[in-house]
């Protein structure tokens, strides 16, 4: 079980004596509520902190914010405080553990009126706290609304988490389809299947689908699965994380995370450009 571990390990120590010149973006969306999106990415922020990454989480799902809850740590403010100027972007964030940081969205409605950019602006110039991050991972919202789209956009990696359940697959493609309109490369991630084999069946039972109707470029790959678990399930339970245990689980999620860096190593061996939390989330303001 400890193969996908040393594997992950030694794949992240490549580099880790450099300093990092980069922030990765990685964006977890669905098409529907309800297919552990957020415990996926919370377990994936909790692999990659545990190896030595500097890793925001932030809680993109606005109005159903719940990373809080699964991390099982108390907030007091969050982004909605920041942008009414009721206190810092450094007053809201929550260090979970070494190497990890919540950035607690707003699990009202409230915030959706925030979008003035002079507001905005002010969030930027606090931005910079973060810029030493080696990964963001965002939690969206379910579905395509045009905050989530946005983030989708601006992001290096989308993945797209959905379950073998016929409604779940038909709204997972569906925010394929939207989002290939400006995302060539998209990731599916299936969760609480049986084993492989049934993830790879719904996944090239998709992908067909995909290739026959979607006539933007699209290269819509197979990231790996997660299997219907009792630790999984428990964890949640519990407000734990099932990656701190030594189990068949998570040993799954290592070696997506282990895929993952890979593709992004190559990414960075093909794009010198910098990218930092402040610029990223200028680019997404711009867009409002």
């Amino acid at each position: 079980m400890d193969n996908q571990a040393n594997k992950l390990r030694s794949l992240m120590n490549q580099n880790g004596s450099k300093k990092s010149q980069n922030t990765h973006f990685i964006a977890i969306t669905s098409g529907k509520g309800g297919v552990g999106k957020s415990t996926i990415s919370a377990n994936l922020a909790n692999v990659l902190a545990n190896n030595g990454y500097k890793v925001g989480l932030f809680d993109a799902d606005i109005g159903l914010a719940n990373l809080d809850v699964i991390l099982n740590v108390r907030i007091h403010k969050n982004l909605l405080h920041v942008l009414r100027g009721e206190c810092s972007l450094e007053d809201i964030l929550i260090e979970v553990k070494p190497n990890l940081w919540l950035i607690p969205g707003e699990s009202g409605d409230e915030i959706l009126k925030y979008n003035d950019k002079n507001i905005y602006e002010r969030f930027l110039n606090q931005a910079s706290i973060l810029d030493e991050l080696d990964f963001l991972i965002i939690d969206t919202g379910a579905g395509i609304g045009g905050n989530t789209l946005n983030f989708l956009e601006m992001a290096d990696e989308v993945i797209v988490v959905t379950v073998p359940d016929p409604a779940a697959i038909t709204d997972a493609y569906a925010t394929i389809k939207t989002t290939s309109k400006t995302k060539e490369n998209l990731l599916m991630l299936f969760n609480v299947v049986k084993n492989e084999k049934e993830a790879l069946k719904v996944f090239e039972n998709i992908k067909k689908v995909a290739d026959a109707n979607i006539k933007n470029p699209l290269n819509l790959e197979f990231l790996g699965h997660l299997s219907s678990s009792k630790d999984v399930s428990s964890s949640i339970k519990k407000r734990t994380l099932f990656t701190d245990e030594n189990t068949n689980a998570s040993d799954e999620l290592k070696s997506l995370a282990s895929k993952l860096l890979y593709r992004l190593e190559r990414k960075m061996l093909d794009n010198a450009s910098s990218r930092s939390f402040s610029n990223f989330f200028r680019k997404i303001i711009e867009r409002f």
